[in-house]
């Protein structure tokens, strides 16, 4: 693995964490999980660029994107019990075989 896709990886970890940490903000009225959401995006957005500097952004954006996605819905039935369904169940499995698909293609 080159350390661009690192980089991919760093930002998609990075986004999840800060959607993660926006829910326990209190609409940015808790200090430490608002500095952490906002330093969690400031990160992805660095390592999304470091990634873009041999990467195409056609393929970069959407694996970003989507892991994220992906990522937070999962965290967010696993880890906050929110409630889970069939209909959100096949999103998240679309989104997964989306980056698949650019990947592979890619």
């Amino acid at each position: 693995m080159s350390y661009e896709w690192m980089f991919v990886g760093l930002a998609i970890f990075a986004e999840i964490t800060a959607a993660l940490a926006l829910r326990f903000s209190d609409g940015f009225k808790k200090p430490f999980p608002t500095v952490l959401a906002l330093c969690a995006f400031a990160s992805a957005f660095y390592a999304v660029s470091l990634a873009l500097v041999s990467l195409p952004v056609s393929t970069v954006y959407p694996i970003w994107a989507g892991g994220g996605t992906a990522g937070v819905a999962l965290l967010g039935i696993l880890a906050l019990k929110e409630k889970a369904n069939f209909w959100k169940g096949i999103g998240i499995t679309l989104v997964v075989a989306g980056i698949v698909v650019l990947n592979v293609g890619g």
